[in-house]
C-alpha cells in the first residue's frame, strides 16, 4: 500500500511540477501546500494531503471530488428508490 501512494504522489508531482518547471522543488512544495492552507512547517504535511491538492488543484472549483464523484447520483429520489430496492 505504502508502495502505491508514493508511485501515486511522484506521478502527480512530476505532472505539476512541469507546470511550474522554474521552481525549485521546495518552492513547489511549499507552493502547493499554500495553496492547500497548510499553515504548518512544511515538514509536517502529509503525503495525502500532497496527493489530494495535486488531484484537486487542475480541476475547476465546481468540480466534485474524485472519491465523491464515482457515488454520487443526481438524481435523489432514483437513489432511495435504488437504496429500498424499489428499482434497480
Amino acid at each position: 500500500m505504502q508502495c502505491h501512494r508514493i508511485e501515486e504522489l511522484l506521478e502527480l508531482l512530476q505532472d505539476e511540477w512541469l507546470k511550474d518547471q522554474d521552481m525549485s522543488l521546495l518552492q513547489f512544495l511549499q507552493k502547493v501546500a499554500s495553496e492547500a492552507g497548510f499553515t504548518e512547517p512544511l515538514h509536517a504535511i502529509s503525503d495525502d494531503t500532497l496527493i489530494y491538492q495535486l488531484k484537486m488543484r487542475s480541476r475547476g472549483e465546481a468540480e466534485m471530488i474524485p472519491g465523491l464523484a464515482k457515488d454520487a447520483v443526481p438524481d435523489f429520489k432514483e437513489a432511495i428508490l435504488r437504496a429500498r430496492g424499489i428499482i434497480k
